[in-house]
């Protein structure tokens, strides 16, 4: 997992003033387990900073993400595109039903990358593994008896 220091040089590094709304963006990025979109990140900071716009988030997560900094995950069956800071090798699984996104470490995704990097001669900046299913919480609720009144 990126730092919020890194995060916050890579935005250096593109020329980008490091202000307290772009602080706010990676602070959360970094802290945030649940993979967060635009509007998320939006909605979670605009109380703390009523003056940040929406460009400002996406502006800067676009950066991040050209720069290998972040990960772009895509969206989770909700039509939404959904960030992750943590660039160390793991696999992401989706939710299609609630849009929940979890980590799971996985040696065989570095080990994976190694091949890889090793048969093309490329430099992997990073990589992306996204599974989708049910979480087990949505497998249990569709178990469930519909409740009468």
């Amino acid at each position: 997992m990126h730092t919020i220091t890194t995060l916050n040089s890579a935005l250096q590094q593109a020329g980008m003033r490091l202000t307290p709304q772009r602080l706010a963006v990676c602070k959360l990025l970094v802290e945030s387990n649940n993979h967060p979109t635009a509007a998320m990140i939006y909605d979670h900071l605009r109380p703390q900073f009523p003056s940040l716009s929406l460009a400002t988030v996406y502006n800067t997560l676009e950066t991040l993400v050209n720069l290998g900094a972040v990960n772009v995950l895509g969206h989770a069956g909700d039509d939404h595109v959904h960030y992750d800071a943590d660039m160390e090798p793991h696999i992401n699984l989706a939710c299609v039903n609630c849009h929940l996104i979890v980590d799971i470490p996985s040696e065989h995704v570095r080990h994976l990358n190694s091949e890889i990097s090793q048969a093309s001669g490329y430099k992997l900046l990073g990589a992306r593994v996204l599974y989708y299913g049910l979480c087990p919480d949505c497998q249990q609720k569709s178990k469930e008896p519909p409740k009468t009144w």
